[in-house]
């Protein structure tokens, strides 16, 4: 069999999927199917696009319920387990936080700008209900949390619908496993040091499921000495001040994205919450130590 390596732009991120397959004709066939899952997951719940559901969605808030097919009842009713295992921590209501908070400029945000946001944060207010789904006026929700990872996921699944039994599907560091090398060996895939994003701090050897890492070090600005990053805790509307990064092995890449965004939202809480999750992981604290069931 023959390793057959493709790359291309999606999701904000560069992709990279590299599978093996009998034939060229059969690594085309595969490498397209996967460009195709993740470009289509894009297409749908992208906020960035005027025709997708994430819009439709959004534009409704206030008005009449809007109709959604199961694939994306599927994606609610999952970040409803995710909102309810985390306390609330984890919103997909929170992606209007965006507008208080500018990375690109560094600046603080005012009161009044966060004060509006959260008022409009909140999956509890969110109605759903047989095949539809209602904000109230001026609410949003995102996928951020879970998009990527789940794209990657079903890139995988589409990959071994053609037949594929050995490969990986890496979505800027999420990443889904669909099996080890044809001759038994694992992936050897590094971990970034959040300190310094051109070297690795950690590798791992994984022959199946997903991986996938939460930092605060994606986007983010100092501001007289202190670091505030992208990941917002919805109930204060104020940058996590905890660990710099957080990776996590599950089964599959969707729920290893969510806990490890989860950990992140727990800030200094975020050792004892992976305790209690029995999952692999590995994490960065705020002074850079690393510990957990993956460092060897």
């Amino acid at each position: 069999m023959e390793l057959y390596r493709h790359i291309f732009a999606a999701m904000a991120c560069t992709a990279e999927v590299q599978l093996y397959a009998g034939s060229a004709d059969d690594g085309r066939r595969a490498v397209a199917a996967v460009q195709d899952e993740v470009e289509r997951i894009e297409a749908k719940y992208s906020r960035y696009r005027g025709d997708s559901i994430l819009t439709a969605i959004n534009r409704g808030a206030g008005g009449a319920p809007v109709a959604i097919d199961a694939e994306t009842a599927a994606l609610l009713d999952y970040a409803d387990a995710c909102w309810r295992q985390s306390d609330g921590r984890f919103d997909i209501t929170s992606g209007v936080l965006r507008r208080a908070w500018d990375f690109g400029r560094g600046v603080l945000p005012d009161a009044a700008s966060l004060a509006s946001a959260l008022g409009r944060i909140g999956w509890d207010r969110v109605r759903r209900g047989s095949g539809t789904i209602a904000l109230d006026p001026e609410m949003e929700i995102d996928f951020g949390g879970i998009g990527k990872e789940y794209a990657a996921d079903r890139a995988a699944t589409a990959a071994g619908a053609l037949g594929v039994r050995h490969g990986l599907v890496n979505l800027g560091g999420d990443v889904r496993l669909i099996g080890p090398h044809p001759d038994g060996r694992p992936w050897r895939i590094g971990i970034t040091h959040p300190r310094d994003t051109a070297r690795t701090i950690a590798h791992l050897q994984l022959r199946e499921g997903g991986l996938a890492t939460s930092g605060d070090y994606e986007r983010f600005f100092v501001r007289d000495g202190k670091r505030y990053c992208h990941i917002l805790d919805p109930r204060t509307g104020w940058p996590v001040n905890g660990p710099q990064s957080v990776s996590i092995i599950a089964p599959l890449c969707t729920p290893a994205g969510s806990c490890a965004t989860i950990a992140m939202l727990h800030a200094e809480g975020a050792a004892e919450y992976l305790r209690g999750q029995g999952l692999s992981y590995l994490l960065v604290d705020r002074e850079g130590n690393v510990s957990g069931t993956l460092v060897s």
